[in-house]
């Protein structure tokens, strides 16, 4: 068995709990929107990086992750070691996953030349 298929599922069971402590316990409106996407876990297990969106607005994603860093990381660390059974829980720092909108914008993009494309094969051909 490798490393990494150990870590991934210790990152798996972290978000899974993470996304109920936040769902039961957290009660601050500006999480409403909060998805988590995934955690990364250091192989020694003293770090995770917990990668996350909010949907609609991504313009929150900067005041969410300093709130998650600044005031909630121990907290929600301290709630995860209740309920997952780690002999070392990592130190949870919290990143805004910019990919999901990154990915809007290139299919907007695609769209648009595909459109312009279309268009520019209905000309008729120059002599």
């Amino acid at each position: 068995m490798k490393e990494f298929d150990r870590t991934e599922r210790i990152g798996a069971e972290l978000q899974r709990e993470l996304y109920q402590v936040l769902r039961d316990e957290v009660r601050d409106p500006r999480l409403a929107n909060l998805t988590i996407q995934e955690v990364r876990v250091a192989r020694d297990l003293s770090h995770a990086k917990v990668f996350f969106t909010c949907f609609p607005a991504d313009e929150q994603g900067r005041e969410q992750e300093r709130l998650l860093n600044r005031h909630l990381a121990g907290f929600l660390r301290h709630a995860l070691a209740q309920r997952v059974r780690l002999r070392i829980m990592p130190q949870l720092h919290f990143v805004h996953d910019e990919s999901i909108r990154d990915g809007e914008r290139l299919s907007a993009l695609i769209e648009q030349a595909a459109e312009e494309g279309a268009v520019d094969a209905s000309d008729p051909p120059r002599t």
